[in-house]
């Protein structure tokens, strides 16, 4: 009980050692331990196991494996459990306010529980979009050894659909193309089972920016939820953190801004999730690392958009792990320069390192365009500034939707009045349809609008109409949509004043979002303009509006601006 500490037990020493801990050993006891196991070094394993989602509902098991591995290693895994919600499930109602203060929920709970239970290092097992930067932000925090796992995709449901195909269908039975009997049908049939939703949305988008970022085994990000190769992966993943003790490497070792450029670099050529955008910063301002929306655009104009991906594109992440995953893909992007390659990885190794041995795709898939004939030869990820967004906002383009639009703003003050006027008809070909009053602070909690772009998708109006908004959008929208508008409208931002038949234009060529109106008109709306009450004044929503930042610098809630 008193033998000497070193760094591998740096913490949990404090909890268990010497006569004066012996209660804390007592506890520790009755869930399991014996005298050996007070030696060794303690690996907390964060599980997001829930039956709340598809996306969760596999990983109390992949948490032990996790455990396991850090067992055979020599340490002692403990398992513990934080939250997860379902943006596939909230999405369109109030309850959708909630999906972006998780992410805060889950730092600060894996926080809480390693800080105060002296774990040594961590495992931490994400599988929706917000639990993934929620699991990496706290592991930052606490700065000790860790990998952080990706749970794993969905399979493709019937007719090769999923999760966005309902939310279409949606918009093309409220537009009469189907019937109740196919909506049902799709219903039934597009999430045959555990894992994330099967597109480059947020939930893959992540796992591959955080396997990029080297803070994931290599492998992790692309592989299916229930497999052998997932279960492996989580064994690896506990045997991890007992080499990264030993050698005391820790997250901020790990996730230096180059690393983060690596991750950008990632989202880019697969045509990734916007959300991207705002958990890439919030988790490197976690470590204090400069990050910035303009580092989106400078990146940008250097990395093509390669992969085919759904919302976009034709396929899912499921064809894409049956050709190798990504790890060919940061192959090609090292080798033409596009990624640093002695960044510092959870393996001990770099990242150059990790990829020498890895085998090209085969030559005759379709999924990842060769460098020298690009689906898009710059990002589609691009940071827009104006009159309405002069602290910016995120559009994804690929060029499908045209690159520039103008339109007559049709405004609304929530997502549930726009959807409305959606569905009935309201909104028409030329329309910029203007959602405000749902940033960080108005919503609260910037909701995604996959909902109102799905219907308009579903109504035929994917060329003819754009969105903006001071909300989210989901990895699964597209169309010509502008979100994360800042400062948004319950700060008094630009888009506050706008009024129906303003005239708005999108330039993703220019990278602008302008209202054609003049200064001086914007400054008697701004004389008139009154801020709303807030929506909400206890719990966690009003606790959440009063700390977090601006979306601009990743809505985070631990920062002070």
């Amino acid at each position: 009980m008193t033998e000497p500490t070193n760094h591998s037990r740096r913490h949990s020493a404090t909890v268990v050692d010497g006569p004066g801990k012996a209660a804390s050993r007592a506890m520790l006891r009755a869930v399991g331990f014996n005298d050996d196991d007070f030696k060794k070094p303690q690996v907390g394993v964060a599980s997001t196991w829930s039956m709340v989602t598809p996306c969760n509902s596999h990983i109390g098991e992949l948490a032990e494996f996790a455990r396991d591995g850090a067992d055979a290693a020599g340490g002692k895994g403990v398992i513990f459990n934080t939250i997860t919600i379902s943006d596939g499930i909230a999405n369109g109602t109030e309850g959708m306010k909630y999906s972006l203060v998780s992410r805060e929920v889950i730092a600060d709970s894996i926080e809480t529980v390693a800080g105060c239970e002296g774990f040594d290092g961590l495992v931490a097992i994400g599988g929706c979009d917000k639990n993934m930067p929620g699991c990496v932000m706290g592991l930052a925090r606490l700065n000790r050894p860790s990998v952080f796992v990706y749970g794993g995709t969905i399979m493709p449901g019937e007719g090769h659909t999923d999760i966005v195909s309902v939310f279409e269908a949606m918009g093309a039975h409220s537009r009469g193309d189907i019937d109740l009997i196919e909506l049902k049908n799709i219903e039934e049939t597009a999430i045959p089972g555990p894992g994330s939703c099967g597109g480059m949305y947020t939930a893959n988008t992540m796992a591959s920016a955080i396997e990029a970022l080297g803070m994931s085994l290599p492998g992790s990000s692309a592989q299916n939820a229930i497999s052998r190769d997932k279960r492996e992966d989580c064994q690896a993943a506990g045997e991890a953190v007992l080499a990264l003790l030993e050698n005391d490497i820790k997250p901020s070792d790990i996730m230096t801004r180059e690393a983060f450029e690596n991750a950008i670099t990632v989202v880019i050529a697969l045509g990734g999730s916007t959300n991207a955008v705002l958990h890439l910063i919030g988790m490197a301002r976690t470590l204090d690392v400069e990050l910035s929306l303009t580092d989106f655009t400078e990146i940008g104009k250097r990395v093509p958009v390669l992969a085919d991906l759904r919302p976009s594109g034709h396929y899912m992440m499921s064809e894409l792990v049956a050709i190798g995953g990504i790890q060919p893909l940061m192959k090609i992007l090292l080798e033409a320069g596009l990624l640093n390659g002695d960044c510092l990885t959870v393996t001990g190794k770099t990242l150059a390192e990790n990829l020498a041995d890895v085998e090209p795709y085969p030559l005759d898939q379709q999924i990842i365009a060769p460098l020298g004939n690009p689906i898009k030869a710059e990002s589609h990820l691009r940071i827009l500034f104006g009159n309405l967004a002069p602290e910016g906002a995120v559009a994804k383009i690929t060029g499908k939707e045209g690159t520039r639009f103008s339109g007559s703003a049709r405004v609304f003050g929530s997502e549930e009045e726009a959807q409305a006027r959606i569905n009935d008809g309201t909104v028409v070909a030329g329309d910029v349809v203007v959602i405000r009053y749902e940033g960080p602070k108005g919503g609260p909690g910037m909701r995604e609008m996959l909902t109102p772009t799905s219907a308009i998708m579903g109504r035929g109006l994917g060329s003819d109409v754009a969105l903006i908004t001071d909300g989210r959008f989901s990895g699964g929208s597209h169309g010509f949509v502008v979100g994360h508008v800042s400062p948004e409208a319950f700060e008094g931002g630009p888009l506050a004043l706008v009024e129906d038949g303003d005239a708005i234009t999108i330039d993703a060529v220019a990278d602008t979002i302008e209202v054609d109106v003049a200064d001086e008109e914007l400054t008697r709306r701004r004389a008139a303009w009154q801020q709303p009450e807030p929506r909400y004044r206890r719990g966690v929503l009003a606790k959440y509006a009063k700390l977090v930042s601006s979306a601009s610098t990743g809505a985070v809630t631990d920062i002070e601006e």
